[in-house]
């Protein structure tokens, strides 16, 4: 431990702690623009310059480690003045257009500008007139209000080993921009927005698709439907002033409903039908013969990547779909028939933690399915939807709870914590158990899976078969473990594992790119929490158990993996350039 004081406060901290974080343990905030708690720090911005106590000298606070003695002042006169230089600086640099910006209200830099009382900026302006790169059905790129922070780019690079953004130029003519000066679009990006969950500014944003939403709900001819993932319920409330964690979900079909919607159903739903298919899948390959280890293909960020990075291992991809498109597809071949209604004239529309379910949405030919367009007309994220309810004047947390409708709505506590890591892997776990062996397991709860440690492995015994499975997540730690099935294979010998759910961001969907800003491990852990809570508190806490799913099967599809199910809501998946031409 490292005795220290701070602003003359005295401070114990384990050594190696930075003075950023030692300031932290008094209650001191020293401003930064630059940092995250998710990267590595690397002191660009400069705004956190600290003095040692009795000296001139100043050093950067997010890569300065504290040591034995060291007395700090982070706060002084001159120090707030060169704060206030940086910022006007950077301002000189920066677009005035905040009432134009997406991330106005909740952009670091206006907040940190109004903090310091910046009203004028004593320096030249100067704009680089870069144009905004639109050419990705997902992420928005505006290089031209980038302050050269270099979040987005260590996310991309060293976070989720995507590599699809980088720095271009020096200096105030520097920019984001994507690997090789590419369109966006065209680059190795696999949609994930992590670099725009991480942006402080808006200089990389979700597509705003709120206007197609609202036109579709304004069409007399049209008849909408709208499904809510399980990672969304514990995370909008944060956009209203409430807690990370908190559950809305019955405030949320309400709100809904305001908004205008004729039909609310939720994806925790289509995660139960996706465990029946996924399960039914891994039971099969393991008994019958398949490519081992089966890999969940929930995530279409993971997905995408794959198609791209790991196409030797499409054989081991489920070829079931995900729940969005599960429901997408139920929606127009099963539930308008049932209701008496158009499919043709159904908008479906999806509330998604994902900036990828943009682009997932029209992937390929499988998700047109029923037959009647994009199985899944339109996705918008958590902070979409929030926008849409704050223009409606829509008072959310004086809503009455309400539920969703049937026969999509009803779920059990399995379909909740697919929003979570392992998530997936502990529905699958829970009615693999009973597929195999036709018993109910007895405690459900399968907590090797759950955390945010980047790999987990387990051993799962279903009653005398023992399948050994890994869970991992944030695509940074993904390499490492299908490096291991290569390895094994080419070696000839069995892979490691025998079951493998990946997701793209860290913590899972709850930590999804189109999640309310600011999410950091511990916004994560509540997050997951609420969705464990939820499951808890769930009569029926296994998919199989979901009499609606039985139904489902019974009336429509048929069997799990049969004719019916592999038409709707299985797909396939083709190797892709890295680079598209």
């Amino acid at each position: 431990m490292i005795n220290c004081k701070i602003n003359g406060k005295a401070v114990q901290v384990e050594d190696g702690t930075t003075i950023l974080k030692a300031a932290e343990k008094v209650n001191i905030k020293i401003p930064t623009l630059c940092y995250s708690p998710d990267l590595p720090p690397w002191a660009s911005c400069g705004l956190c310059i600290v003095r040692m106590e009795g000296s001139p000298k100043m050093v950067r606070a997010c890569t300065t480690p504290v040591s034995e003695g060291m007395a700090v002042v982070t706060h002084d006169a001159e120090l707030i003045a060169i704060r206030k230089t940086v910022l006007e600086l950077i301002l000189s640099n920066h677009p005035a257009d905040c009432l134009q910006c997406p991330r106005n209200g909740s952009c670091e830099l206006q907040t940190m500008a109004a903090e310091f009382g910046i009203r004028e900026i004593p320096f030249a302006k100067i704009r680089n007139e870069l144009l905004i790169d639109d050419s990705n059905p997902a992420i928005i790129l505006n290089p031209e209000k980038c302050i050269r922070c270099g979040r987005c780019v260590k996310v991309c690079q060293e976070m989720q080993n995507v590599w699809a953004l980088e720095f271009l130029g020096r200096g105030i003519k520097g920019s984001i921009a994507s690997a090789a000066g590419t369109p966006l679009g065209e680059s190795p990006c696999i949609k994930c927005g992590q670099c725009a969950a991480h942006c402080p500014v808006g200089a990389i944003y979700e597509r705003d698709d709120t206007v197609k939403v609202w036109q579709a709900l304004q069409d007399p001819e049209l008849h909408t439907v709208v499904q809510i993932a399980p990672a969304t319920r514990v995370a909008l409330a944060e956009e209203f002033g409430l807690e990370p964690g908190t559950i809305a979900t019955k405030k949320m079909y309400a709100a809904l409903r305001r908004l205008g919607f004729n039909t609310v159903f939720d994806t925790n739903f289509s995660a139960d039908l996706t465990i029946m298919e996924e399960g039914t899948e891994l039971v099969h390959r393991l008994t019958k013969g398949g490519d081992i280890p089966l890999i969940t293909s929930c995530c279409p960020a993971w997905v995408d990547y794959m198609e791209k990075y790991y196409t030797d291992m499409i054989p081991n991809f489920s070829t079931a779909k995900s729940p969005q498109q599960m429901m997408g597809a139920m929606i127009k071949a099963y539930w308008a028939e049932k209701a008496g209604v158009n499919p043709d004239k159904v908008c479906s529309v999806s509330v998604m933690p994902c900036t990828a379910k943009k682009w997932e949405i029209s992937r390929n030919d499988d998700m047109k399915s029923a037959g009647h367009g994009n199985d899944v007309d339109i996705a918008i994220t958590t902070r979409e939807l929030a926008r849409m309810i704050k223009q409606a004047g829509i008072k959310i947390l004086e809503l009455p709870d309400e539920e969703a409708d049937s026969p999509l709505g009803p779920y059990t506590g399995a379909g909740t914590i697919f929003g979570a890591t392992g998530g997936v892997m502990e529905a699958a776990v829970r009615s693999a158990y009973f597929l195999v062996t036709k018993k109910e397991l007895g405690n459900v709860n399968f907590l090797p899976a759950r955390g945010l440690e980047g790999v987990k492995e387990a051993e799962v015994d279903l009653d005398g078969t023992k399948i050994k499975i890994a869970v991992a997540h944030q695509m940074g730690n993904i390499a490492a473990v299908l490096d291991k099935i290569r390895a094994a294979k080419a070696a000839g010998q069995p892979s490691p594992w025998q079951f493998v759910e990946v997701m793209a961001c860290r913590g899972g969907c709850v930590g999804g790119g189109g999640q309310p800003y600011g999410c950091v491990d511990e916004v994560r852990a509540k997050r997951a929490a609420g969705l464990y809570q939820d499951d808890e508190q769930s009569q029926l806490r296994c998919s199989h158990q979901n009499p609606n799913i039985t139904k489902v099967y019974k009336e429509f599809l048929g069997e799990p993996n049969g004719h019916k199910a592999h038409e709707l809501l299985h797909t396939t998946y083709q190797a892709r350039d890295l680079y598209l031409k």
